[in-house]
């Protein structure tokens, strides 16, 4: 499977640095061997989609409403996005889990949306610190995965600790591996496509640990927060593939 390397920008971005970042990224990529994919905020969608067209590099949103339309101000539909030029949308993300408070039925709500629309799911997943101090990792993940993803998914699944996420702490490559080989098993298990999925590893990627993250069994690209906001770093997580 080709490896996927998504920057997620979350609310980051006025017109002028978004447009400046996404022109960066494309100026440096040259022939990369990797899928690679921006996600910036829905106001700068439109305009980095423009940017980077024809370069290979693709353009996704950060979340989606269930309702193609309506009455929900504020919110975004997977039509909308994929009006406004996305190719994929990242769904179930922790912070749209804690802070939102939404819940894996309502994720799995946008992901039949989101695949409805043309869009490719990325679903993210992973658990707290506390979670883990008391090796509930796998049963919360599980949990999250059963609940997420509906029976015909067909898209990509994100291993993000909801404890590593910004915070500069990464876990072992033992644990990625262990994390990875889980929810593999729990997707050939559950899915026709679980063989075939590409599960992404989020929390504090950097240039320094993305060589020896990617180099992972089972780890298929990553999911980075702060470091695509730099193009730079971002570049260099690419060529760490």
């Amino acid at each position: 499977m080709r490896p996927l390397i998504a920057g997620n920008w979350k609310m980051n971005g006025l017109t002028e640095p978004s447009v400046a970042l996404a022109r960066a990224i494309r100026h440096g990529l040259g022939d990369a061997s990797v899928e690679v994919l921006l996600c910036p905020p829905a106001t700068q969608l439109a305009s980095v989609t423009g940017i980077v067209e024809g370069s290979g590099i693709g353009t996704g949103g950060q979340d989606c409403h269930a309702k193609e339309q309506g009455a929900h101000t504020g919110d975004i539909s997977a039509v909308m996005l994929r009006d406004a030029g996305a190719s994929y949308v990242i769904l179930g993300h922790s912070e749209r889990r804690q802070d939102h408070g939404e819940t894996s039925e309502m994720v799995a709500a946008k992901v039949r949306a989101a695949v409805k629309a043309g869009l490719i799911p990325i679903v993210c997943v992973g658990e707290t610190e506390s979670e883990r101090a008391s090796g509930a990792q796998e049963a919360i993940v599980g949990q999250q995965i059963a609940a997420s993803l509906p029976e015909d998914f067909d898209g990509v699944v994100a291993y993000e600790p909801i404890w590593a996420i910004g915070t500069g702490k990464v876990p072992t490559s033992a644990d990625i591996t262990r994390m990875h080989d889980f929810i593999r098993k729990e997707l050939i298990r559950d899915l026709p496509e679980g063989a075939n999925l590409r599960i992404l590893y989020g929390g504090s990627v950097k240039p320094s640990n993305a060589a020896e993250i990617l180099s992972l069994p089972e780890v298929g690209g990553a999911l980075v927060g702060g470091a695509s906001l730099i193009a730079e770093d971002f570049l260099a997580i690419i060529r760490a593939v």
